[in-house]
């Protein structure tokens, strides 16, 4: 799929439309300080198994996009709905 790189949009901060830069954005790396991942890292601890069922066969055959769009009045950032589920995704020049 072949996205604009620039777009007129809503700005929720300058309450207009103005131009925004759209944005691929990648995870970034889970923190481990978070209580739910030190949670996991106790369970999985010592002689055991994986302690969740088998997440094998539950995932999906594409990840949903993270698309930002940052206004280049105010240079903030804000996100449109949840993103998408697309295999080839590309910023083209319009």
């Amino acid at each position: 799929m072949k996205y604009p790189k620039q777009i007129r949009t809503y700005c929720p901060y300058c309450k207009k439309h103005t131009i925004h830069k759209v944005e691929k954005v990648k995870k970034r790396p889970r923190s481990e300080l978070s209580q739910g991942q030190r949670r996991f890292r106790r369970i999985m601890k010592g002689y055991r198994g994986f302690p969740r069922p088998n997440p094998a066969g539950r995932e999906k055959p594409v990840k949903k996009l993270d698309l930002r769009f940052r206004c280049t009045v105010c240079g903030k950032a804000h996100t449109r709905g949840q993103g998408f589920r697309v295999k080839k995704f590309e910023l083209v020049e319009v």
